[in-house]
């Protein structure tokens, strides 16, 4: 597990008669985005309460940072870093004060302390309101000041629980900028969103936690496989370019008012190139093709109940 930053097995915690986790497996690498997607009530805060050493689980074998989560939880607070859904920040006394606030709980020096705030405030573009009220701030300004305060103990794995929550896009887009800077830095990020396309930009994999168990795991693309409705959509102005094409690709899902046709297809490189290859040995041209493919909405729809939706993500190509 030397290449873990986390590990978990057979992962369990109920409340009474309720099961929140029940015997989940998680394995994530150093220096990646490991995204925990799940409806509201699927144990994602549990499980990151259980990581973090703020909640004691009722069984599972786990490791953070190297460090067994039941024998050695100090060493596991001393690596990590937590940013929850509702801001840290104290709205009383400045950005610049909170910072130092925290410098002091982790015992840092009163000169490394002030070196670590500056560098910090001004990374998070944050030395212009640095002397001013938290309370004044935005609620952008005031995640970017929550993340900056969980830096200040240099952690190695930072568990970001809905980081994003309330924010406008503009604000989520920076925050989204902020969390890949921290991983080309070496740290590992465990992220839980109730956004799905963050979690497709930012996750290097990703896990959809649902009734207390992992659904399915794997990449964003992996994810988006496993669930049917993908298809090439190529439309005709010609009329007789279009009857060809019905004769050259056979089974085919037709429009006869729109000149179009649809072919089942996971969207990869290789099935693209047969429909095109086959266009070509017929010498006809489509004039619009369209590749949809399921996203992440539809998988974890399909994955938590709630049925498939219609596809909408579409990559156009001219032809």
């Amino acid at each position: 597990m030397s290449d873990l930053a986390i590990a978990a097995n057979g992962l369990r915690k109920s409340y009474g008669d309720k099961t929140v986790l029940d015997g989940i497996d998680l394995a994530v690498p150093e220096g990646t985005i490991f995204s925990l997607l799940g409806p509201n009530g699927a144990g994602k805060t549990t499980a990151v309460k259980i990581l973090s050493t703020l909640v004691t689980p009722d069984a599972g074998d786990l490791y953070v940072a190297g460090h067994n989560l039941a024998t050695r939880p100090q060493a596991v607070r001393a690596s990590i870093g937590v940013t929850g859904q509702f801001s840290a920040v104290d709205g009383l006394i400045t950005g610049e004060e909170n910072m130092l606030l925290l410098a002091d709980l982790h015992r840092l020096s009163k000169h490394e302390g002030r070196r670590v705030t500056a560098e910090l405030l001004e990374r998070f573009d944050l030395v212009e309101a640095a002397k001013k009220p938290a309370s004044t701030y935005s609620g952008g300004m005031k995640r970017r000041l929550d993340i900056a305060m969980t830096l200040v103990g240099s952690p190695r794995i930072i568990f970001l629980d809905e980081p994003t929550t309330g924010l406008d896009p503009r604000s989520r887009h920076t925050m989204w900028q902020i969390i890949r800077e921290l991983v080309t830095d070496g740290v590992t990020v465990f992220l839980t969103t109730q956004y799905l396309e963050e979690a497709d930009q930012l996750a290097d994999r990703i896990a959809v936690l649902n009734d207390g168990k992992i659904a399915a795991e794997g990449t964003a693309e992996e994810l988006k496989r496993l669930i049917p409705g993908g298809h090439v959509r190529l439309r005709f102005t010609d009329p007789a370019a279009y009857r060809s094409a019905v004769l050259a690709l056979g089974e085919v899902t037709r429009d006869e008012e729109s000149l179009s046709l649809q072919i089942p297809s996971d969207g990869s490189q290789r099935e693209l190139r047969a429909v095109l290859d086959r266009l070509d040995a017929a010498g006809i041209e489509a004039d619009e093709l369209t590749v949809h493919t399921p996203d992440l909405d539809d998988v974890f729809f399909a994955l938590t109940g709630g049925g498939t939706r219609i596809p909408h993500q579409t990559q156009e190509n001219a032809r």
